[in-house]
């Protein structure tokens, strides 16, 4: 590939962000698809244990220390309320950067990455009213990427103070 070749490769792809598109890095649980801003996403770490912690919410797996920081790690099947699943070498911890009264960094464990994705504000669809028995408040909206739905998560309704206990 040339240089010119290259320089007009990068100018597409900056004029594809110019759209208006956000990008989010997607991951899996179970067979679901879900996504979050890829700004949000501070790091992508391989699941390693973490220090427990007593007296949190059964889905709080505990804490790890992030280069000084102390970081609380949230098992998202647990939060979901999905089946547990034995953790695999896919098995990651992505540490985001969750707005509220103060900005805390927050991680959550999930079956695997699986890309990153460039959404534009109109493809996004608001998530479907089940009524009062089923809570969609964390989810941001729907995406159909390929033959599937991606969810569209909402991390700081997700992973408030207040939700993580």
């Amino acid at each position: 590939m040339t240089e010119v070749q290259q320089v007009n490769e990068s100018a597409d792809v900056i004029e594809e962000m110019d759209d208006g598109a956000e990008q989010y890095l997607t991951f899996v649980l179970g067979d679901e698809e879900y996504g979050v801003e890829i700004l949000r996403v501070q790091e992508i770490k391989g699941w390693d244990k973490v220090t427990a912690i007593p007296n949190t919410p059964h889905y709080l797996c505990g804490v790890l220390n992030l280069r000084g920081t102390i970081v609380p790690v949230v098992n998202l099947r647990a939060r979901f309320d999905m089946e547990e699943k034995e953790y695999t070498p896919t098995t990651v911890v992505i540490v985001l950067k969750v707005e509220g009264v103060t900005q805390r960094t927050v991680g959550i464990v999930v079956d695997g990455v699986s890309d990153a994705h460039n959404v534009s504000p109109e493809e996004i669809r608001p998530s479907p009213d089940f009524g009062t028995h089923v809570n969609t408040e964390y989810i941001r909206g729907l995406v159909p990427v390929d033959d599937k739905m991606m969810m569209i998560l909402n991390v700081d309704r997700l992973l408030s103070v207040e939700a993580i206990g």
